[in-house]
């Protein structure tokens, strides 16, 4: 590919993201933050909604974990956050599923668990047998989890899931959602905390 043709690849890149989100302000462009052009509607009832979307394969998701955590029991009593998993390819949605699953089991104790399954201790827990297997080493009855990790309710979500990823845009993990219309991460906020605090200015905007 020649230079003018670089060139005006790049400017076509530019013109289609700028299509995407509206005219950023100056702390939007220092690309601190994004923002839709288009508001995403809540799926809780008199809810405000942080979607937090990650990956467990994600290290930088693992490590953000407990400061997500954290931050999300001092949210107004009006705020809610949402774990989103997403897959950005084929090898990534039995993870994906696995989330949706220990939510339907009411098993989510075991989500911090998974993070350091896969990232402290290693253990390569990426397909179905795998994630099964650590399921029932934590005490999951293993006909139920596997009925759960294949029914239509966890297919619905998935498919959910992967709708909203496509609504903001979402291209790396972990990345916040802030009611419905701004989209941060920690390469744009130049941290973890600093993404936390940026999320809570957007909340109060």
């Amino acid at each position: 590919m020649n230079k003018t043709s670089v060139l005006r690849l790049a400017a076509s890149s530019v013109l289609t993201l700028s299509a995407l989100f509206s005219a950023p302000s100056m702390a939007q462009q220092a690309q601190t933050y994004v923002t839709l052009e288009q508001a995403q509607p809540s799926d809780t009832l008199n809810k405000t909604e942080v979607l937090e979307f990650f990956s467990y394969s994600c290290p930088h998701c693992a490590t953000a974990e407990p400061l997500v955590a954290e931050w999300a029991t001092k949210l107004p009593e009006d705020t809610v956050l949402q774990r989103v998993p997403i897959a950005f390819n084929a090898g990534m949605v039995d993870l994906q599923r696995m989330y949706y699953t220990l939510e339907a089991l009411d098993r989510l104790d075991l989500h911090e668990a998974l993070f350091k399954a896969l990232h402290q201790e290693r253990k390569p827990l990426f397909d179905a047998k795998a994630l099964t297997q650590w399921a029932v080493d934590q005490g999951v009855d293993k006909d139920e989890f596997t009925n759960t990790f294949n029914s239509f309710g966890v297919n619905t979500k998935i498919s959910k899931a992967n709708d909203l990823a496509r609504a903001y845009r979402i291209e790396a993990t972990p990345s916040l959602a802030v009611s419905g219309k701004y989209v941060t991460n920690p390469s744009m906020a130049r941290g973890i905390p600093q993404m936390l605090e940026l999320a809570n200015g957007l909340l109060a905007q």
